[in-house]
């Protein structure tokens, strides 16, 4: 491989997560990590693959600056988070944990949720987070995670408190079973002021579901879309897209989106990382990259997609994500973005990427009553026409040990909360080494 490096950064060791330095080569259509760690050896991981070649996914910004940093600097990034001060972005998403219990065993799960007793945070430690979250980001979207936050019987309490306490928008991150099972935990959940869901949705065959999560799922996704639809409230497909598995089925799920629009909002893809619980550490093949998506995207859609109309984001770092915005017209995606010319020399303003982000989400991830034509003005009946269908396409490249580039740490904007208030680059947060050890989640320690 010839050392050309795209990248100079800085990343961890997948063994003793000592930061180590790191490059990043390109050779052909593909871009590797390399890094070595004195102790333990070097390391060789793929980071992108596939038609857009790293060097044009680009937006130069200006960095944000943390407005009230929570934790000071002393051992230099990632093991000061909190956020501290070198941080770069400002919180677009805030994650909380409202339980560790989950009602599936699934072979990937960020988390690895247990289907065990566990003690879950009280209504007034919940309160304490969303106060803190306020105070330090003040009101970004939130977003109820876990485990299956389903699991509690008073997510509906959950969701009126973030709403009382100044969160306009909040979001379940769920496997949509109860949501199938219990109608009337939905409707609750939608007088309690929730304004979307983030459904688990691997495919529409049930042997991705037996492989991926244990048992058959795909009837109960439908029921779940079925019963947000009934209530008013937007669903965000969210795919795991794992080599061999589903990678062949993406065009699929976005035809699904589309004929369930306007209750589905869009997909938002994830590309399989391997941290929490995994079945096997990765090798290249079982890794799918983010240009490698982008690619899936536009040929299994028979070229309704096309690159063009999917741009790196605003807000988080560009290797991070891609997303595209759509109108529905008789089934077709007609785009409404279109990506600037490469290597733009313009800057942007992280802060204002932030800004837009949390806007855009909470306006087209939320579903929007639809209403008879004659009750309203021809504007009012353009702009409901719009909104309702309107379709995004997104994904979202989460890193682990053995590919993690704090410099995208550095520019994260979803962030988990914790316990004691502090927030929590999403990645560094759930990143776990060749033992299943963390710095954040569980750590005993190692921060």
């Amino acid at each position: 491989m010839t050392f050309n490096p795209l990248v100079h950064t800085q990343s961890l060791c997948p063994i003793c997560l000592r930061s180590v330095e790191a490059f990043i080569v390109q050779e052909g259509d593909e871009a590797f990590m390399l890094k070595t760690c004195l102790e333990h050896g070097a390391f060789e991981t793929i980071v992108w693959r596939g038609k857009t070649p790293m060097h044009e996914w680009v937006r130069t910004k200006e960095r944000a600056f943390i407005n009230h940093p929570i934790t000071p600097i002393e051992k230099g990034c990632p093991f000061d988070c909190g956020l501290c001060s070198a941080h770069r972005q400002h919180t677009c998403t805030a994650l909380i944990e409202v339980t560790k219990r989950c009602n599936l065993q699934c072979r990937f799960c960020f988390a690895d949720a247990l289907d065990a007793p566990n003690e879950d945070p009280s209504l007034e430690q919940l309160r304490f987070q969303f106060e803190s979250i306020l105070k330090v980001s003040g009101a970004c979207n939130i977003q109820l995670s876990g485990g299956e936050p389903s699991v509690r019987n008073d997510l509906d309490a959950i969701v009126r408190m973030g709403r009382e306490i100044g969160f306009s928008f909040i979001q379940l991150n769920t496997n949509g079973i109860r949501l199938a099972q219990d109608e009337a935990y939905v409707k609750a959940l939608k007088e309690a002021g929730l304004s979307s869901v983030f459904l688990q949705f691997d495919g529409v065959d049930d042997a991705i579901y037996r492989q991926l999560r244990g048992r058959a799922l795909f009837e109960l996704k439908c029921r779940a879309i079925e019963n947000c639809k009934k209530y008013g409230i937007g669903v965000v497909l969210v795919p795991t897209i794992v080599p061999k598995i589903n990678d062949a089925h993406i065009g699929e799920i976005i035809r699904f989106g589309i004929r369930h629009s306007p209750t589905v909002r869009g997909v938002h893809f994830q590309p399989v990382s391997y941290f929490g619980r995994i079945p096997n550490p990765p090798k290249d093949d079982d890794r799918i990259t983010l240009p490698e998506v982008m690619d899936a995207i536009c040929e299994q859609t028979d070229g309704m997609v096309t690159l063009g109309s999917l741009q790196p984001p605003g807000c988080e770092n560009a290797l991070c994500s891609f997303n595209g915005n759509y109108l529905i017209e008789e089934g077709v995606l007609k785009p409404v973005t279109k990506r600037a010319a490469c290597c733009s020399k313009e800057s942007e303003k992280a802060e204002v990427g932030a800004i837009k982000a949390k806007a855009f989400v909470a306006r087209n991830w939320s579903y929007q009553k639809q209403v008879e034509t004659e009750m309203l003005s021809d504007w009012d009946t353009i702009l409901s026409a719009i909104h309702n269908n309107t379709f995004s396409l997104s994904g979202m490249a989460f890193q682990d040990v053995w590919n993690v580039n704090l410099e995208r740490i550095r520019d994260c904007c979803i962030h988990v909360s914790t316990m004691d208030g502090k927030l929590i680059p999403f990645c560094i947060y759930n990143l776990t080494n060749t033992k299943g050890e963390s710095l954040y989640r569980d750590a005993k320690g190692l921060a």
